[in-house]
């Protein structure tokens, strides 16, 4: 007899555990952002006044389903969204494999019935399984941020001579050969708890140092930022999903990328060079190190997440986008609040698709970024 609950108290979320990992790894697409080291972690670094709202559907004493939100109060209205927020991306409702048909009714009911004004869901992918619980068009999905996904399953070398030229091969050499001549270079990857630990101080030195005196929305560079990241890496380090790839000059960090590898895929989070030696690319020197060290470890697939940027679309072969659902308003203000949100991410997007408001978007800080 299947028995859904919603845990409001931190302890609640903290003692659901290893059942909680089952059900994300049994999505079409896990999430990292959904195990539950992470999400404990969030909560307790930035649930500030929201109230969690975690409904959970159980089997006796096992874990079935899941639907991880909170509600937060916004000018004045009572707001679902996911728990995690911005940084859970892939966020959706999670039912284990034998959970039979009326298992995502019965959490869509929940957040239908939750007393918010409208629902906010921020991460959602396009086949998500709560958009088809839920009654026909309650929620608008609205394309958010293109996700390119790299295949890696011919393996690196293959789609290293498929992304890059044989000049950009070659210019990679020479400022590897460069670089060396300077002194000693090391690639090194941390994935237990205990390396992580270390070369995470190198990390937060390294992204202070190329984000000094520029807008940088990532949270990593925060003094909260890094007491977060720090806490849901170790956690997560011990079901051995993060790694962290240093590049080192004479022993010195000089560029990292930190990703996870969850499921054979990997889940782009962070990456950053020292731009005092940014004429030798040690940023790409770290992320193509890690793609061939992910490889290594048999991932199949790349996922990006971000936005399509430059170096990302280099090494994607296609687009698998990230949306926003945002709907199930049960009060006329809640209504209003849509139709403003939804009406305002689509002036924002088209105002983004410009040349010139590119320009201003990129290059003036003020302007912020949706």
């Amino acid at each position: 007899m299947l028995r859904a609950e919603t845990i409001s108290e931190g302890s609640g979320l903290e003692a659901l555990g290893g059942s909680w990992d089952d059900l994300v790894r049994s999505m079409a697409r896990p999430s990292p952002f959904l195990l539950h080291g992470w999400l404990v972690e969030w909560w307790r670094h930035y649930g500030g006044k929201a109230a969690l709202a975690v409904h959970v559907l159980l089997d006796g004493d096992r874990l079935v389903g899941a639907l991880p939100l909170l509600r937060r109060r916004r000018f004045g209205l009572t707001v679902s969204e996911f728990l995690g927020g911005k940084k859970a991306q892939l966020a959706d409702l999670m039912l284990s494999p034998d959970a039979d048909g009326s298992a995502a009714a019965e959490l869509a009911d929940r957040i239908v019935a939750s007393g918010h004004d409208y629902a906010d869901l921020f991460g959602m992918p396009r086949d998500s399984r709560l958009a088809d619980a839920l009654p026909q068009g309650s929620l608008r999905l609205i394309e958010r941020i293109e996700a390119p996904i790299l295949d890696l399953s011919q393996g690196w070398e293959a789609v290293y001579k498929e992304k890059l030229s044989s000049k950009a091969r070659s210019n990679r050499r020479r400022r590897r050969r460069l670089l060396e001549s300077l002194g000693t270079v090391e690639l090194s990857v941390a994935r237990t708890p205990e390396e992580l630990d270390a070369a995470l101080d190198e990390a937060f030195r390294v992204h202070a140092s190329r984000w000094q005196g520029r807008r940088d929305t990532s949270g990593f560079g925060t003094k909260i930022g890094m007491e977060f990241h720090r806490a849901a890496l170790l956690r997560l380090a011990k079901e051995d999903v993060p790694r962290l790839v240093t590049l080192r000059l004479g022993g010195r960090a000089i560029a990292f990328s930190l990703y996870f590898q969850l499921a054979h895929t990997v889940y782009g989070l962070i990456m950053a060079y020292d731009p005092e030696f940014g004429r030798f690319a040690p940023g790409s020197e770290a992320m193509l190190s890690a793609f061939e060290a992910a490889s290594a470890e048999g991932a199949e697939r790349i996922e990006f997440l971000g936005a399509a940027a430059d170096h990302k679309e280099r090494f994607s072969d296609r687009m698998e986008p990230i949306y926003e659902g945002i709907g199930l308003a049960s009060t006329v203000r809640g209504r209003a609040a849509v139709e403003a949100l939804a009406g305002g991410i689509h002036v924002r997007r088209q105002l983004k698709r410009s040349q010139t408001a590119q320009r201003l978007y990129y290059r003036v800080p003020k302007l912020g970024r949706s």
